[in-house]
């Protein structure tokens, strides 16, 4: 039995090898794309949603050194640089400003490790996908033999997953920030009908104070022009009636 499953585990490495180099081919024939060819890969429909994941723009395996992913950002911002490529300056200009966000994002320590986590949680949830996946066909009598057991399909499920990470982490970080300006732009709208409301008042308060000084002014000008009047008019007595007998 010990022979036997020894032969087996060989045989599953043997083959998980054979698929591991051939994904390395690909890799490698894909990291060396013209210039036109990385130009229409970094803005391929789609883009927006696969240019998330700084490890696909730069063509890196998330294992790889920072020395690598420095070899690697020269390299590609060489071929899509808009000096290089003068006849799509525009194209160029945007594909090398996104080379340049991924290489950013990977130089920093602590975005570099964010983008690691995300690369690990997408393996954890495909061998979970996987284990439930396993365990619904046993128990359909389908046996536990999934495609994913194919480490190229495998690593394209983890791919997939990542990328689905990525996007649910933008769309958040866009939630968040459209819920902060949404009450930065509510706590401006607040501060302008107070300061609206505070002008209106000091403008009442400044009408009220100088009407209040014209009724006095005019209440002591009727008071003086009263007075003069009796003044000049002098002392009247009043008149004799005759006694009716």
């Amino acid at each position: 039995m010990a022979a036997g499953t020894g032969g087996c585990s060989s045989s599953s490495d043997s083959l998980f090898n054979s698929f591991y180099v051939e994904v390395k081919e690909i890799e490698k024939r894909d990291s060396v794309l013209t210039p036109k060819q990385q130009i229409d890969r970094l803005l391929r429909p789609g883009s927006t949603y696969f240019n998330l994941n700084p490890f696909e723009v730069l063509q890196v395996e998330p294992e790889a050194t920072l020395d690598d992913v420095k070899k690697q950002y020269r390299k590609l911002s060489i071929l899509v640089h808009p000096d290089k490529n003068v006849e799509d300056r525009d194209r160029a200009q945007k594909a090398f400003d996104i080379i340049s966000k991924a290489y950013k994002t990977l130089e920093d320590e602590q975005s570099r490790k964010r983008a690691l986590d995300v690369v690990e949680e997408a393996k954890g949830r495909t061998d979970q996908m996987i284990l439930e996946k396993r365990k619904k066909q046993k128990k359909e009598g389908k046996g536990s033999k999934v495609e994913e057991d194919d480490p190229v399909k495998y690593k394209h499920a983890i791919y997939v997953m990542t990328m689905k990470l990525f996007a649910d982490m933008e769309r958040k970080r866009r939630q968040l920030e459209e819920k902060d300006m949404e009450m930065r732009k509510r706590k401006r709208e607040q501060e302008i009908e107070d300061e609206e409301k505070q002008k209106i008042e000091k403008e009442w308060q400044k009408n009220f104070e100088e009407s209040r000084e014209n009724r006095v002014n005019n209440w002591k000008a009727f008071q003086q022009g009263s007075k003069a009047k009796k003044m000049k008019g002098g002392f009247r007595p009043p008149k004799h009636k005759a006694e009716q007998r």
